[in-house]
């Protein structure tokens, strides 16, 4: 069975207070419905600052969909480490992996953005070990054993649900952040398909004698909509998907790797570039996708219609793909 994920940032582009409060309640709504039907994961992240309103808090998004749902894992893909407070951030997720029953699934990266750091006043230059720190922290406190921190004896409690802590993965596309896995013994989730980037970290692996595992995105994974009409999606609403394309593009300089990063200047362009696609049900099954990534509410897209695509991929795409493994 494929994986399927519903995914979410709240990026709405001149928005109200009322109509982005709106998009949130119906995020959690398409998330209780995913779950519902099924799917696999809700996939969130992590941006700050922007004009857009890119979502800059997904623990407490993860925690409005753990509250709203049942069965279905969220994914933040990624948190901006170094950014975080490692002590409070340790708490934050051992209480979420509590609240969930342990369907709580982080990708800790260091991001891209120079601007996001001096928001917070961190050292951008620091990245690099403030990240060190943070995930060594956090595999200590979740032993709710005390540790050593910053010259002082702390600890941290409660203990997270899932032993021995939750879901961590070490994200990017860079050989420092392999390096930085397998040291740590935590899985590795690159940031596009990178095979080379895959086998260095099993070489360090081997070299650090810890263990781990790779989640690779595939050579595709294209940004899917739903619409039995997809000419009249793109002609009504391919900028709001133009509009999430450019920003996310202008934010990455040239040796950012990334599996939906695009290059596309118009809508005609980014429609023949198949990084987003709006594609029909039967259109979408024959993708033969290792990974569907429905994202509904993309770049500002009008709530009524991400529930329709959200509505046409759980009738008609998810069953089909469950009697296929059946």
């Amino acid at each position: 069975m494929p994986v399927t994920v519903v995914r979410f940032n709240l990026v709405e582009p001149d928005a109200t207070s009322e109509s982005l409060s709106a998009r949130y309640q119906a995020a959690l709504e398409m998330a209780k419905y995913a779950d519902d039907r099924g799917m696999s994961t809700v996939q969130t992240e992590e941006h700050h600052g922007a004009a857009n309103n890119w979502l800059p808090s997904p623990f407490t998004f993860a925690g409005a969909v753990f509250g709203a749902t049942r069965r279905i894992a969220v994914t933040v893909s990624a948190i901006i480490g170094p950014l975080h407070d490692p002590l409070r951030l340790a708490e934050e997720m051992a209480v979420l992996d509590l609240i969930s029953g342990g369907r709580l699934v982080t990708v800790a990266g260091i991001g891209y953005r120079p601007e996001e750091y001096a928001i917070f006043d961190v050292e951008w230059k620091r990245r690099g070990k403030l990240q060190d720190e943070l995930l060594e922290t956090l595999l200590k406190a979740w032993t709710g054993e005390e540790f050593e921190y910053r010259g002082r004896t702390v600890r941290i409690t409660p203990r997270p649900y899932t032993r021995p802590h939750p879901l961590l993965l070490v994200g990017g596309s860079s050989q420092a952040a392999a390096r930085r896995a397998a040291r740590l013994g935590l899985p590795f989730f690159p940031s596009a398909h990178l095979p080379e980037l895959e086998a260095y970290y099993k070489e360090r692996l081997v070299e650090y004698g810890t263990e781990g595992w790779t989640m690779m995105p595939p050579a595709e994974t294209p940004l899917l909509h739903l619409a039995e009409d997809p000419d009249r999606v793109w002609a009504e609403h391919g900028g709001h998907f133009l509009h999430e394309a450019r920003t996310y593009a202008s934010w990455q300089s040239g040796d950012i790797r990334s599996a939906v990063k695009s290059g596309a200047t118009t809508v005609d362009e980014l429609r023949a570039e198949g990084v987003y696609r709006i594609v029909t049900p039967d259109e979408c099954l024959a993708q033969g996708l290792e990974n569907y990534v429905l994202h509904p509410l993309s770049g500002g897209m009008p709530v009524d219609e991400g529930w329709r695509s959200m509505h046409l991929f759980c009738e008609n795409v998810l069953p089909r793909l469950k009697a296929a493994e059946g």
